[in-house]
Order: C-alpha cells, then sequence, then structure tokens
C-alpha cells in the first residue's frame, strides 16, 4: 500500500465562546476521517486552532474587564481540554493570534500586492461617534427601510427579507454604545477577486467539492465576483497591515492562514517539512472539513489568495450541514444550545461519537440530534449488541479455560463474513459514508449475536465448563467482537483501548482485520460501556437551561448585544409571550384560490385565499406573500385548504400588501408543508 501524506483541518472556532456540539459534530466527523487514515498506515496530520481576531474578540474581552490576549489564552485552554475530553486527536491546536500566523499573513499579503491583486479606494461606512470606531453591519440596528420593521440589523431584514445598505435604515443605532452613527469615509484595502474567475470555474468543478457545492458556487461564478474587503480601520484586534499604520486585516483574511501557521508551528518542533505540504508543487494533500455557512471563504476567497500568493490549492473542501436537536436550531432557553463542558458533566463523550457517525454521511443536509433516538441508539448498538457479543463469552472462557482462546475456532465462515466486509466498510469510512459503515458493522455485530443464541454456551457450560466445544465457540464470539471493535476505532478510541486491554493485544491497526486471534490468553472481562441513562440526559438539559438563566441574569448590557448578535442563528425560539398574547391570534381554514410566482422573488409565492364570508354574507379574501417557493408549485396549492394569520396586520412588501400569514413547518428547502386543518373542515371555520 502506498502511505500517503495529508494534511486535514477543521475549521477555526471562535475564540469567543465556549465549544458546543454544533464545534463538535465537525471536529468528530474531521477525527473519525483522520484516525482512519491512519488505522490504515497513513501519514496523516490534523491540525486546527482558535480563530482569535476581530471586533467581537475586542469587545468581549473590554465587557470582562481583561486583555483581548487574556481573553483568546484563556478561551484557547479551555477548547484544547474540552476537544481532548472528546477524544479529538489533534497534531496540533494553536491560535490565529500567533507570530507564525502574523508573518504568514504579511508575506501572503505582500505577494499578492506585489501580483497586483490588491485594490485601494475610499468607501462611506457608519461610525459610532461614542466607542470611536467603524460599525460592521451586525453591530447596527434600526428600522427597515422596505417595511419598517424595527430592531433590524444592517444588512437585512428578518420580517421581510429584504437587504440593503446599512445607510438606508431609519433611525439607526449602534448595538455597542446605543449611540446615532455617522457617516464617515475611509481608504479600505481589497483583494481583486474578480481575476480569478476562470481560476475558480475550473477548480470548483474539478473534483474538490461536493457536486451540490459545487452547483451552488456556479450560480455566483456566473454572476461578476466583487472585489473582497481585506482590511478594517482601528481600533481593531488583529495583525495590522505592513504600511499602512492604523489598518488591519480583516479577521476572514488571517483565519484561513491559520491552518497554515499551526502547521508551521507543529514543524518548528518536529521533524515535518512545512513546504511538502504547501508548496505549489507539492504531492501532500490538504483537506478542510467545514460548515456550509462558510463556503464561500473556503472556495472563493481562500483558493484564489492561494493561487495569487504562489502556494498550492486544497484537494478537496468537505462541507457539512448543521446540527439540529431534537428538530430545531439549538437553543439555550429550551436547553438545547448545549455546551461540550456541560454534555461531559453528564455523558460519555463516546455516545455522542457514535451516534453523530451512525447519522453523518458525505452530504451538506442538517443532522438532528433527537434526544430520545441518542440514548435508544447507543443502548441497543453499542451495549446491546457489541459489548454483549464480549460479555456473552469471555466469563467462559476465563472460568473454564484459565482466559485462554482455542487453537482453531468453531465458525470460521462467520468471522471469514465478518472480515470481508472489510474493503466496503473502508470505503464508507473513506468517503465519509459514516452512517453506512455503521449499519454495515451492526448488521455483522447482529449476526455475531444471532450465532451465540444459537450455540447456546450457557446450556453447554452447565454440562461441562470446560468442553472443548464451548472453548471454540466462545473464541469465535470474542474473535467476532475483536474484528468489530477493530471497525469501531476510528469512532470509538477509548472503548477500543479498554477492548484491547481486555484482550491483551497491542493497539490494533486496519491490518489487523486480515488475522485471528487464537491460542491467547485474554483478561478478565470489565464493563466496556455503561448504557445511556435518560435521567442524565434530561439533566444535561435542565442544566444548559440554568447556565442561559444566569447568563441572561448575570451579563452586562453590552454583552447582552453582544451575545444577541453572535448566537442569533443558533436560537430555535422567540422571546416567550404571555397567553393574554397568544388568545389574540385569531388562526382560520382558508382554501387557495389561485397562487401565482413572483416576479424578482426567489422564495415567495402570491396567494388569493377565500376566507368564507362574513357577518354580512359578504366573501372575505385575503392576498398573501409566503415563502414556499422552493417546495410547492401554484398548480400544486389551488384548491388546498390552510390555515391563516387572519388578523395579522397587514404589510407593505417589495411586491405588494401581504394581508396575513399561512402557517407551514419543516426545515426548509423542498421540507416545507403547509398546516391543513382536519377533514371536513369549511374556510373561514376558526381553529381554537
Amino acid at each position: 500500500m502506498d502511505h500517503r501524506k495529508i494534511l486535514v483541518t477543521s475549521a477555526l472556532p471562535y475564540a469567543n465562546g465556549d465549544i458546543h456540539l454544533g464545534h463538535l459534530m465537525e471536529v468528530i466527523q474531521t477525527d473519525i476521517w483522520v484516525r482512519m487514515q491512519k488505522l490504515q498506515g497513513h501519514n496523516c496530520i490534523y491540525v486546527c486552532a482558535d480563530d482569535a481576531h476581530g471586533t467581537a474578540i475586542m469587545l468581549s474581552a473590554e465587557a470582562q474587564k481583561i486583555t483581548p490576549q487574556e481573553l483568546v489564552d484563556k478561551v484557547n485552554q479551555q477548547h484544547q481540554r474540552d476537544f481532548a475530553d472528546f477524544l479529538i486527536g489533534f497534531d496540533n491546536f494553536h491560535s490565529t493570534h500567533s507570530e507564525e500566523n502574523r508573518l504568514l499573513s504579511e508575506s501572503i499579503y505582500q505577494a499578492i500586492n506585489a501580483n497586483g491583486h490588491i485594490s485601494r479606494r475610499k468607501i462611506k461606512q457608519l461610525f459610532d461617534p461614542e466607542k470611536k470606531l467603524f460599525l460592521a453591519d451586525r453591530y447596527i440596528t434600526g428600522t427597515c427601510p422596505k417595511c419598517k420593521a424595527e430592531d433590524q440589523y444592517g444588512d437585512n431584514c428578518e420580517v421581510c427579507g429584504s437587504t440593503y445598505n446599512p445607510s438606508e435604515l431609519i433611525d439607526p443605532k449602534s448595538s455597542i454604545s446605543g449611540a446615532t452613527p455617522i457617516e464617515k469615509e475611509s481608504e479600505h484595502f481589497f483583494f481583486t477577486l474578480p481575476a480569478f474567475s476562470d481560476m475558480l470555474k475550473t477548480w470548483t468543478r474539478s473534483g474538490t467539492l461536493q457536486d451540490s457545492v459545487a452547483n451552488k458556487l456556479s450560480e455566483w461564478l456566473d454572476e461578476e465576483l466583487q472585489e473582497w474587503d481585506i482590511s478594517r480601520d482601528a481600533p481593531y484586534f488583529g495583525f495590522e497591515i505592513p504600511d499602512a499604520p492604523g489598518k488591519y486585516f480583516y479577521v476572514w483574511l488571517d483565519a484561513p492562514i491559520g491552518y497554515m501557521a499551526s502547521l508551521q508551528n507543529l514543524c518548528d518542533r518536529t521533524d515535518y517539512d512545512f513546504d511538502e505540504y504547501w508548496n505549489k508543487d507539492s504531492q501532500a494533500e490538504v483537506y478542510h472539513f467545514i460548515g456550509k455557512d462558510i463556503i464561500n471563504f473556503h472556495t472563493l476567497f481562500w483558493p484564489a489568495m492561494l493561487a495569487s500568493a504562489g502556494y498550492r490549492t486544497p484537494t478537496a473542501v468537505y462541507v457539512h450541514g448543521f446540527l439540529t436537536v431534537d428538530g430545531t436550531k439549538m437553543s439555550k432557553s429550551r436547553g438545547t444550545f448545549i455546551n461540550a463542558r456541560t454534555y461531559l458533566d453528564h455523558l460519555n463523550p463516546e455516545y455522542l461519537r457514535y451516534f453523530l457517525a451512525a447519522k453523518l454521511s458525505d452530504g451538506i443536509d442538517d443532522l438532528d440530534l433527537n434526544l430520545e433516538d441518542f440514548a435508544q441508539r447507543v443502548n441497543s448498538d453499542l451495549v446491546g449488541k457489541v459489548v454483549n457479543i464480549a460479555s456473552r463469552c469471555a466469563g467462559f472462557i476465563g472460568k473454564g479455560f484459565e482466559g485462554k482462546l482455542a487453537e482453531k475456532v468453531d465458525a470460521p465462515e462467520l468471522l471469514a463474513e465478518i472480515q470481508a466486509a472489510k474493503p466496503e466498510i473502508t470505503g464508507y469510512y473513506n468517503g465519509r459514508e459514516y452512517s453506512k459503515a455503521i449499519r454495515l458493522i451492526m448488521t455483522m455485530a447482529d449476526k455475531a449475536n444471532q450465532y451465540i443464541n444459537d450455540k447456546q454456551p450457557w446450556v453447554i457450560a452447565k454440562g461441562d465448563k470446560q468442553s472443548a466445544e464451548l472453548q471454540k465457540i466462545c473464541s469465535t464470539g470474542i474473535n467476532a467482537f475483536r474484528l468489530l471493535i477493530a471497525y469501531l476505532k476510528p469512532v470509538l478510541p477509548s472503548m477500543a483501548e479498554k477492548a484491547e486491554a481486555f484482550l491483551a493485544i497491542d493497539p490494533l491497526n486496519w491490518a489487523d482485520i486480515d488475522s485471528l486471534l487464537t491460542n491467547h490468553s485474554i483478561n478478565k472481562f470489565k464493563p466496556l460501556m455503561t448504557r445511556v441513562e435518560s435521567d442524565k440526559v434530561q439533566a444535561m438539559v435542565a442544566a444548559t437551561q440554568k447556565e442561559f438563566e444566569n447568563q441572561a441574569k448575570s451579563e452586562p448590557t453590552g454583552q447582552q448585544a453582544e451575545e444577541k448578535v453572535m448566537q442569533s442563528n443558533n436560537s430555535g425560539f422567540e422571546p416567550e409571550i404571555e397567553f393574554d398574547d397568544f388568545i389574540k391570534v385569531d388562526l382560520r381554514v382558508a382554501k387557495v384560490i389561485s397562487a401565482e410566482y413572483v416576479e424578482d422573488a426567489d422564495k415567495l409565492l402570491q396567494l388569493n385565499l377565500d376566507l368564507g364570508l362574513d357577518k354580512s354574507g359578504t366573501p372575505l379574501t385575503r392576498k398573501v406573500f409566503s415563502g414556499i417557493k422552493s417546495a410547492y408549485t401554484p398548480e400544486q396549492l389551488v384548491g388546498k385548504l390552510t390555515v391563516v394569520v387572519a388578523n395579522l396586520k397587514a404589510r407593505k412588501m417589495k411586491f405588494g400588501l401581504s394581508e396575513g400569514m399561512i402557517l407551514a413547518a419543516g426545515p426548509g428547502g423542498k421540507d416545507i408543508w403547509l398546516i391543513e386543518p382536519h377533514a371536513g373542515a369549511q374556510p373561514g371555520m376558526r381553529i381554537t
């Protein structure tokens, strides 16, 4: 076998908060892949770092009355501890606020600049006159200029979906100080991304990306690319741009360079050679694992920057979806925005590693952590199937044969079948189709358990505890267990280590699957994994809710605003309302009279609804815009009954007046379903 040189990275966690389950899904996915490469004998390095720069870090440190350096150092230690406790096997975990990263960022910028790929021009931005800093869009709130909804962010309205320039907001306010921003001019530095349009069209279609990601990028590449603003004005926590006092690299310029810097830090302490991985002519492989929310940075800006600066581009960028918990976005108030440490206080980290592996594929669909399914899956598969094989056989070997396995097994054909699954399981792991690998491994576990059920060693032991047949049967079971543990080792490294101690063998590697364990003494069996207890799962949820309540009470106002900004996309629910507010909502059955596409609207359909008759017998109709275009065609909707919020105040939108809201559910995309009333419902009927 050719032993490959491979460099692997996960996206950098931001140094302004705790590691949570969303981060863990990505690093667990990556860690399983890396461990698989190492078990096959490949020279695979896994590096990562904290993303330590930006305005948010600066403001958070200020709120905590410490320096940004102290904040990122403290968070870095916490992150490393949490990842280690989840058995994430980084070869190096560093920080983007490092000397290696500063030197690399400066040299890459200077190379890009020398190649004519940096432009400068003055732009106008909103400026906080109290804090004396330019405001990113997310630090500005105000009234939407299109629909007049209040408390909207500086770049888009969450009510009507409009996008706009922050300067267009009505009555804008700085979410940091509450001051009214003023417009101020400043010179900014831009990376000339459009110059790399042809290069990116080729690179994104060269097998480096999943098809769905490449298809999405082709939509952007078919339109004219814009230059990328890579500078920010002081005050800013980051690296100052060479020969440009008061100008700093935007956090997203030096963040991906942090991958290179982490490797450089490792190389400085070991025999690894940086150029072997990043040189333009490198024969090594480089893989990035990222979430779908940062595709543009990793598949447009990053490869273009590398190409300009004379470095190689990644071999592949593997994109995954988001993690939901019990079917919704993670929510602090519901106790499902679970931090790594809170999980570890209550549950075994390998429970989560196994559950995620059992659900992960090579696609970008979101993955749901259903807490009930989580407990059942772990208990059924790991405790009820895999560990059960060893616990059913080990005692007989220990008592009757002084812990020694037979020279020959009873069912070589069963073990040969388990071994024969190796190429398929290898392919699934290498292709990130972990759920398929787990399914096949558990199929083999079922066959091993069925074999033991059929042979009934406990019945044989009653007659003769030293029967040669008993020794062969139980040795077959122990060998099946060993093969299954070898297959599961990328997912369950700690359980594999315990199993290796029980089996009294050297650490398993992938080649060991081709052999069996015979005429060999094993140690006394000790429980390898206990069942998931539902009360501990509930205690974890309750602890998360408590953390949220305590945080809400204790945070300074400025930090609460920052938390709202940082977590706005992770909150599953809006603030609670009173019952009196709820009963004001008038839900009515409505019939779709007609439906049509809305010109220039990506998501909306226009529905004309029949709501029955008013008190005078006059037909009631409403026109409603609904964001369900991805799931329904107009033809599918005509004649359908649905539920509408009938007393919602009409809202002026860019496309016209919307006179209500129809109810739908689902995660999005094609998976949106209209809420339909019970059979026999009539237009105008009130739902209570």
